[in-house]
């Protein structure tokens, strides 16, 4: 909105220069989406004691020490997240950009489904929402639907190939059914961060690593001189999307000032979903979808957890890890939950580096 705003001011007024640049209004918008939580903070967690006094419904079969460390905390603070995400990319954004509408789509559209998720879960007070399917049909639809934007807005050549890192000449041509493809990728995205969000911070730092590595990745292979220069596949208007990366890592630190151990309010599916629905329509605008999975390797370590875990069970029944998501065979093992946590960001930020030296390395 300010780009639109101001813009058609920009010589006359040589500040206003300022909103033409996507370096510029990314810092805004990350400043903007901190603010915003930091102060609708408080108010919003308060909102949320109201329809749920005993907090977020605690799991019987999980560790017992969250019986008693978590009990009462509230949920469904991806709630905070998304609104100061919304409004700091409503603002800042230029939203004549195609590329910006099916990403928020997406992260609104998950997160809605997020949030009746959570509401179903808070007022029957039960671990149970939304069902499975419900869900993934729900995603699906909505994926499907972002993911035939996203091949109208992209190049030809690009429109129906995954790219792979590394191999700059290598496009696996997927033709009609790449929408599936690019359905799949923001699924399991958001998915994965679902089942990563299990402890006091363990995800959000994670997903903040991965968008500001998004946002670096989103504006060189929006300018061409950079795409060219480091033999990336281009992508003309994608550099947008840094606005919205870099309004996700603000929202995302304000929310950690409240989600830190011990959290005052957890994201819930709400944020989850949303989050990282949102990385993943990131990575298929960008055409780097595989590096998601690498930038996201610990979110994927979580989820193969998970499904190691249900299939071995199903065959043998016994178990592979004391319990599933990954983090909480760690909890079963007696590590400390700050322990747990700092290590898991650790290999996330190691992650990140790896993902980025996939542009270099060509």
């Amino acid at each position: 909105m300010i780009p639109l705003l101001l813009g058609p001011f920009a010589e006359e007024f040589i500040l206003f220069n300022l909103t033409r640049y996507i370096t510029f209004r990314a810092g805004a918008a990350c400043m903007t989406a901190l603010v915003l939580t930091l102060v609708f903070g408080r108010p919003i967690i308060a909102w949320l004691r109201t329809f749920q006094p005993a907090g977020q419904p605690i799991r019987e079969d999980g560790p017992q020490s969250h019986l008693l460390t978590k009990k009462g905390t509230p949920t469904m603070g991806g709630v905070l997240i998304l609104f100061s995400l919304t409004l700091s990319f409503l603002l800042w954004a230029d939203l004549r950009n195609g590329f910006v509408w099916p990403v928020m789509l997406v992260t609104l559209g998950y997160g809605a489904i997020g949030f009746t998720d959570d509401w179903l879960k808070v007022t029957k007070r039960n671990t149970k929402g939304v069902s499975g399917r419900q869900k993934l049909v729900a995603q699906g639809v909505i994926g499907l639907a972002a993911a035939f934007w996203f091949c109208m807005l992209l190049p030809a050549g690009l429109e129906d190939t995954l790219a792979m890192p590394i191999f700059k000449q290598v496009l696996i041509p997927f033709g009609i059914l790449f929408p599936l493809v690019a359905m799949f990728v923001m699924m399991g995205a958001s998915n994965a961060v679902n089942l990563t969000d299990g402890l006091d911070g363990l995800a959000i730092v994670p997903v903040m690593i991965a968008a500001a590595v998004f946002a670096l990745i989103a504006y060189l292979v929006g300018n061409r001189i950079f795409a060219d220069h480091l033999q990336l596949h281009g992508v003309p208007g994608a550099g947008e999307l840094a606005v919205i990366c870099s309004a996700l890592i603000g929202a995302s630190l304000g929310f950690l000032w409240f989600n830190a151990p011990p959290a005052a309010v957890f994201m819930g599916d709400t944020g989850s979903l949303s989050l990282g629905g949102a990385l993943g329509a990131i990575a298929v605008a960008t055409k780097h979808e595989v590096v998601l999975a690498i930038v996201g390797g610990l979110f994927v370590v979580e989820t193969l957890s998970v499904m190691i875990q249900v299939f071995w069970f199903k065959r043998t029944g016994r178990r592979v890890f004391l319990m599933a998501p990954l983090h909480h065979h760690f909890e079963k093992k007696g590590w400390a939950e700050p322990t747990i946590v700092i290590r898991f960001w650790i290999i996330a930020m190691v992650l990140g580096l790896v993902g980025l030296s996939t542009l270099k390395i060509r």
